[in-house]
């Protein structure tokens, strides 16, 4: 399908169609919320896809009365965030797609800034806004800050978020920057790049999903941006809470899978020992604390990813580029050996990579 553009009054330009696209499982008010920051956008050339995942409490039906030009894409069964953006990536008509949580909340002019960065360099995969937090203003949201990193043993943080610690917001981070991964909680991503390196694993379910696209993306040549002018809020955990022990055994199963699809061999056999070494720590911390829930998530997450290795190691090379280290822009060192020994708990404390100093 060939993407959309319009010229405007004075044939001056062409402005893209954007496809905005909200995976949606349940909750009438945050998806209200999100509806009504979308319409205060006043956005020009969009079309807004809600994909029902399986929703039975009513929220998709109030919104649809409520925005009767929203579109709903319905499926019968929970597909999770990465099969519902792929529902509605399939049926997307614009040249860009904006991933967008039903938790997140747009501001006026959010949308400009994104798309001027993918139209001003084609190399642009994706790119997110600033994400700040709905229930602490001032402060970063946990789910993308102002951009995503990942250390080699595949534990993303970001600028104005490592782990737990979330950073006020005092423009510390408001330069435009290439990124390592972009947030799903809002990123819009260019649909030509998504065709050649395929759309989001489904396998994943929910969480790093976005990671793991990217990754694929900055494999195939392509760059991720952070753009700061363009502010969005979030209210992270909102599905899923940081403690849950589903979310933990997904964080955990998803990451190892992430590192053995997108790592170069030799990289895997330096860091996946010590990212398994890792993980059995994290466990022990668990138990511990008396955790057993979270423990066993952990335990059943590394369970999963060595039981299919196999068939993860197959699909290495699914999309026609190789795994490998070039271009990836990984952070070479470990951020759990950072945060927890090192004691840096702000993005801004980081030793020096890739020639200079974040913040």
């Amino acid at each position: 399908m060939k993407p959309e553009h319009v010229d405007n009054p004075m044939g001056e330009k062409r402005l893209p169609l954007v496809s905005v696209i909200i995976p949606h499982w349940r909750g009438k008010g945050i998806l209200i919320r999100c509806l009504i920051s979308l319409k205060n956008a006043s956005l020009d050339r969009s079309e807004i896809l809600l994909i029902d995942n399986g929703s039975t409490d009513g929220s998709v039906d109030e919104a649809v009365k409520t925005f009767p030009s929203v579109s709903v894409l319905k499926s019968e069964t929970n597909l999770g965030y990465a099969g519902g953006c792929n529902l509605g990536i399939e049926n997307a008509r614009g040249e860009f797609a904006l991933l967008l949580n039903d938790d997140a909340e747009v501001t006026p002019g959010f949308l400009d800034p994104l798309v001027e960065c993918m139209a001003a360099d084609r190399t642009v995969a994706a790119c997110q806004p600033k994400i700040c937090s709905i229930r602490q203003p001032g402060r970063f949201d946990y789910a993308g800050a102002a951009g995503g990193y990942l250390d080699i043993f595949g534990f993303p943080f970001c600028r104005g978020r490592i782990f737990v610690h979330v950073e006020d917001d005092h423009g510390q981070y408001d330069d435009p920057r290439e990124i390592f991964w972009a947030s799903g909680a809002c990123c819009l991503v260019r649909m030509s790049a998504l065709r050649e390196v395929g759309n989001l694993d489904e396998d994943f379910f929910a969480h790093m999903e976005e990671i793991d696209l990217q990754w694929r993306m900055r494999r195939a040549g392509y760059k991720i941006m952070s753009v700061p002018s363009s502010i969005v809020r979030h209210e992270a955990g909102s599905t899923l809470g940081a403690e849950n022990p589903y979310k933990i055994y997904l964080n955990h199963r998803n990451s190892l899978i992430m590192m053995l699809k997108n790592h170069s061999a030799g990289a895997l056999l330096a860091v996946l020992p010590v990212r398994i070494a890792l993980d059995i720590a994290a466990m022990a911390y668990r138990l511990l604390r008396g955790e057993v829930l979270n423990a066993s998530a952990i335990l059943h997450a590394l369970g999963y990813s060595l039981f299919h290795l196999s068939s993860v190691l197959r699909r290495r090379n699914q999309h026609g580029s190789s795994p490998t280290m070039k271009n990836a822009r990984l952070y070479k060192r470990s951020i759990v050996w950072d945060y927890f020994i090192l004691r840096q708990r702000r993005f801004s404390d980081l030793p020096f990579f890739f020639g200079q100093k974040h913040g």
